[in-house]
């Protein structure tokens, strides 16, 4: 969709009023709410924004104010500084917050992007409870149970639980337990629920709070937010944790799957490194644009900041580096593997179309100089597309026109 001079359309207001104009009067006649997420808010000047439009899309509909209800979804480490600003500019509108993993390690590595220091671990090691993701998880959690002027206080749902229970009986049993520990553990921190990846979840996590026997977790008593330093250093809080040739492997070959199911038409899959693709015990993980994007970045930030894969999680350690040959390597092996695989892992009309693309994408991720604002825009870039030299060609008109004139091509180039 787009305006008559050509210019492209937001998605985000596209998906606000075909949802809204088409649900609204069916939902409410049913007694349900009109509920909408709002991810990757970073500020509460753009939380006014998005107020202004939802109180605008009411008027045209004819609801009531206040009709359309919102959870905002904190991804950016810049919503972190201003959580009661966001609830405060979102007014009625607003329900609650949602926590979340990829995305929020992908805006701090942004975030932290020129720091030589900030180099982070394992991706499977940056977990809730690590460094800076305990942090951040920590302000929400205080943000929901601190009352505004009105008396009025908020909802957080957890994170995501991204487990996909298809596997063996031993596999499914040890990821469901980790699954519920991990619900528990948000339920004592004060999370009123949790959103899954798989329908299937939900039977899984919804019991840890059926057992409480509360509707919510509201009214604990929480220490109050802080704005000091130390608060703003905890935010980007690394921690020893390993860095090794396995977790590249991980990260790369991952996002190369991803890349290659988003050009086969696939918004989320199904996926796990090529070296578990045989065996049961390991489950798949449901795999979203936040997913290919991080393990990207990370690969880019070991590369440009002279990681050492040594296990240590030290910066500059005394392992191997993590250089442009190591990465390069493990490109060719992993890719090999991937093309060795059968269709349950990767379509086999995929490996001379869309497989070789996404290698060649996240090739030009992890090798560039300047680091590229967002995955997505590559992948974008080759949609609908199979044939390798044009998407070569797209890719580096993307290059140049970021580093000559600071702009990034979003437009659907098939136009």
């Amino acid at each position: 969709m787009r305006f008559a001079d050509g210019t492209g359309l937001s998605a985000s207001l596209v998906n606000l009023v075909l949802y809204v104009g088409g649900n609204a009067a069916r939902l409410r006649s049913a007694g349900r709410s009109v509920v909408l997420y709002l991810p990757k808010i970073q500020t509460a000047a753009e939380a006014a924004c998005w107020a202004r439009l939802l109180d605008e899309t009411e008027a045209a509909l004819g609801l009531d104010h206040d009709t359309i209800k919102t959870y905002v979804l904190v991804e950016q480490i810049d919503a972190a500084f201003q959580l009661m600003e966001i609830r405060a500019a979102l007014g009625g509108h607003f329900v609650g917050f949602n926590t979340g993993r990829w995305d929020y390690i992908n805006s701090v590595a942004d975030a932290m992007a020129g720091v030589p220091g900030f180099i982070n671990p394992n991706i499977d090691a940056i977990t809730m409870t690590y460094g800076y993701m305990r942090s951040y998880e920590d302000r929400v959690r205080r943000t929901t149970n601190t009352a505004d002027r009105a008396g009025g206080y908020a909802l957080w749902q957890g994170g995501m639980e991204p487990n996909i229970p298809v596997g063996s009986p031993a596999g499914v049993e040890a990821s469901m337990a980790k699954a519920v520990a991990g619900a528990r553990r948000e339920r004592v921190a004060g999370a009123s629920g949790k959103w899954v990846a798989h329908w299937k979840m939900v039977h899984v996590v919804r019991p840890v709070w059926e057992e409480v026997g509360e509707a919510n977790q509201l009214g604990r008593e929480l220490p109050p937010l802080a704005y000091g330093e130390a608060d703003a250093a905890a935010l980007v809080q690394l921690e020893e944790a390993p860095r090794t040739e396995t977790g590249a492997r991980d990260l790369l070959s991952v996002a190369m799957q991803y890349g290659n199911a988003f050009g086969q038409g696939l918004q989320a899959a199904a996926r796990k490194p090529a070296d578990h693709f045989a065996n049961d015990d390991v489950l798949y993980l449901m795999e979203d644009m936040a997913t290919g994007e991080i393990r990207l970045s990370i690969l880019w930030e070991w590369l440009r900041k002279g990681a050492s894969l040594d296990g240590s999680g030290a910066p500059g350690g005394s392992g191997a580096p993590f250089s442009a040959q190591t990465f390069e390597r493990l490109l060719d092996e992993e890719y090999a593997k991937l093309q060795a695989a059968d269709d349950r892992d990767v379509p086999g009309d995929s490996k001379a179309t869309t497989l070789p693309i996404a290698r060649d994408i996240a090739e030009s991720y992890v090798l560039a100089g300047q680091k590229t604002p967002w995955f997505i825009d590559l992948l974008n870039l080759t949609l609908d597309n199979e044939d390798r030299d044009v998407a070569r060609k797209r890719v580096a008109a993307y290059r140049k026109t970021l580093q000559d004139e600071g702009r990034r091509i979003t437009a659907n180039l098939e136009f």
